[in-house]
Protein backbone atom coordinates (compact mmCIF):
# COMPACT_ATOMS: atom_id res chain seq x y z
CA UNK A 1 0.00 0.00 0.00
CA UNK A 2 2.77 2.30 0.67
CA UNK A 3 4.34 1.97 -2.32
CA UNK A 4 1.28 2.91 -4.06
CA UNK A 5 0.74 5.84 -2.18
CA UNK A 6 4.94 6.54 -3.17
CA UNK A 7 4.16 5.88 -7.30
CA UNK A 8 0.78 8.11 -7.18
CA UNK A 9 2.58 11.02 -5.24
CA UNK A 10 5.50 10.69 -7.86
CA UNK A 11 3.12 10.53 -10.92
CA UNK A 12 1.27 13.63 -9.26
CA UNK A 13 4.71 15.59 -9.23
CA UNK A 14 5.67 14.78 -12.21
CA UNK A 15 2.48 15.82 -13.48
CA UNK A 16 2.74 19.42 -11.64
CA UNK A 17 6.02 19.66 -12.75
CA UNK A 18 5.61 20.09 -15.81
CA UNK A 19 6.23 23.42 -17.67
CA UNK A 20 3.02 25.75 -18.56
CA UNK A 21 5.21 27.22 -21.89
CA UNK A 22 5.43 24.33 -24.22
CA UNK A 23 8.62 23.85 -26.33
CA UNK A 24 9.61 25.22 -29.49
CA UNK A 25 12.97 25.63 -31.60
CA UNK A 26 15.51 27.28 -30.44
CA UNK A 27 18.94 27.76 -31.85
CA UNK A 28 20.80 30.65 -32.65
CA UNK A 29 23.84 32.55 -32.23
CA UNK A 30 24.78 35.98 -31.43
CA UNK A 31 27.65 38.27 -31.89
CA UNK A 32 29.15 39.47 -28.98
CA UNK A 33 31.50 42.20 -30.63
CA UNK A 34 28.40 44.01 -32.39
CA UNK A 35 25.70 43.34 -29.65
CA UNK A 36 27.13 46.08 -26.90
CA UNK A 37 24.17 45.83 -24.12
CA UNK A 38 26.03 42.18 -23.25
CA UNK A 39 28.96 43.02 -22.49
CA UNK A 40 28.79 44.17 -19.09
CA UNK A 41 28.21 42.18 -16.36
CA UNK A 42 24.76 42.94 -15.32
CA UNK A 43 24.09 43.15 -19.52
CA UNK A 44 20.75 42.33 -20.96
CA UNK A 45 18.75 42.40 -24.51
CA UNK A 46 15.60 41.19 -26.52
CA UNK A 47 15.90 38.33 -29.16
CA UNK A 48 13.33 37.11 -31.28
CA UNK A 49 12.40 33.71 -30.95
CA UNK A 50 10.31 31.30 -28.36
CA UNK A 51 7.09 30.70 -27.65
CA UNK A 52 4.57 32.22 -29.45
CA UNK A 53 7.02 35.21 -30.89
CA UNK A 54 6.93 36.93 -27.14
CA UNK A 55 10.74 36.97 -27.74
CA UNK A 56 13.79 35.76 -25.61
CA UNK A 57 15.87 37.69 -23.08
CA UNK A 58 19.42 37.22 -22.51
CA UNK A 59 20.74 38.00 -19.37
CA UNK A 60 24.89 38.71 -18.84
CA UNK A 61 25.63 36.75 -15.36
CA UNK A 62 29.73 37.13 -14.55
CA UNK A 63 32.05 37.02 -17.05
CA UNK A 64 31.52 33.67 -18.96
CA UNK A 65 28.02 33.09 -17.68
CA UNK A 66 24.86 34.01 -19.46
CA UNK A 67 21.06 33.24 -19.29
CA UNK A 68 18.75 32.87 -21.58
CA UNK A 69 14.73 32.35 -21.07
CA UNK A 70 11.42 32.33 -22.81
CA UNK A 71 9.81 36.16 -22.43
CA UNK A 72 6.39 34.56 -22.14
CA UNK A 73 4.58 34.76 -18.98
CA UNK A 74 4.18 31.81 -16.71
CA UNK A 75 1.04 32.43 -15.17
CA UNK A 76 -0.50 33.90 -18.13
CA UNK A 77 0.91 32.23 -21.55
CA UNK A 78 -0.54 34.99 -23.45
CA UNK A 79 1.49 37.47 -21.90
CA UNK A 80 5.21 38.41 -21.66
CA UNK A 81 7.40 39.64 -19.23
CA UNK A 82 9.82 42.56 -19.71
CA UNK A 83 13.10 43.58 -17.69
CA UNK A 84 11.73 45.98 -14.92
CA UNK A 85 14.80 46.08 -13.05
CA UNK A 86 17.81 44.21 -14.12
CA UNK A 87 18.39 41.53 -12.78
CA UNK A 88 14.44 41.39 -12.26
CA UNK A 89 11.88 40.47 -15.41
CA UNK A 90 8.15 41.68 -14.82
CA UNK A 91 4.59 40.33 -16.52
CA UNK A 92 2.64 44.11 -16.70
CA UNK A 93 -0.65 41.93 -16.93
CA UNK A 94 -0.19 39.92 -13.75
CA UNK A 95 2.38 41.91 -11.78
CA UNK A 96 4.54 38.30 -11.68
CA UNK A 97 8.27 38.89 -11.46
CA UNK A 98 11.23 36.56 -12.27
CA UNK A 99 15.06 37.08 -11.89
CA UNK A 100 16.94 36.83 -14.45
CA UNK A 101 19.61 34.66 -12.55
CA UNK A 102 18.03 31.36 -12.14
CA UNK A 103 14.80 32.73 -13.64
CA UNK A 104 12.59 32.10 -10.49
CA UNK A 105 9.56 33.57 -9.93
CA UNK A 106 10.00 36.26 -6.96
CA UNK A 107 6.22 37.66 -6.94
CA UNK A 108 3.36 35.70 -7.47
CA UNK A 109 0.95 34.71 -8.69
CA UNK A 110 3.04 32.74 -11.38
CA UNK A 111 3.90 29.35 -9.92
CA UNK A 112 6.30 28.28 -12.29
CA UNK A 113 10.01 29.49 -13.58
CA UNK A 114 10.40 31.23 -16.79
CA UNK A 115 11.45 28.75 -19.73
CA UNK A 116 15.42 28.61 -19.85
CA UNK A 117 17.20 27.98 -22.86
CA UNK A 118 20.90 26.85 -23.41
CA UNK A 119 23.70 29.02 -23.82
CA UNK A 120 27.52 28.02 -24.68
CA UNK A 121 30.27 31.08 -24.75
CA UNK A 122 33.07 30.64 -27.51
CA UNK A 123 33.90 34.39 -27.93
CA UNK A 124 33.00 35.99 -29.91
CA UNK A 125 30.02 34.41 -30.14
CA UNK A 126 26.92 33.44 -27.77
CA UNK A 127 24.90 29.97 -28.72
CA UNK A 128 21.46 29.91 -27.12
CA UNK A 129 19.46 26.83 -28.00
CA UNK A 130 17.34 23.89 -26.94
CA UNK A 131 17.73 20.93 -28.40
CA UNK A 132 19.72 17.89 -27.00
Amino acid sequence: MIAIHCLALMYGCNKDMQHPVPDVHVDFRINLEVTYKLNTIGGWEYFTGGYNYHGIVVYRESVDEFNAFDRTCTHNISERIEVSDPPTAECTECGSKYLLLDGSVIKGPAKHHLKRYRTRLEYPYLYVWNYK
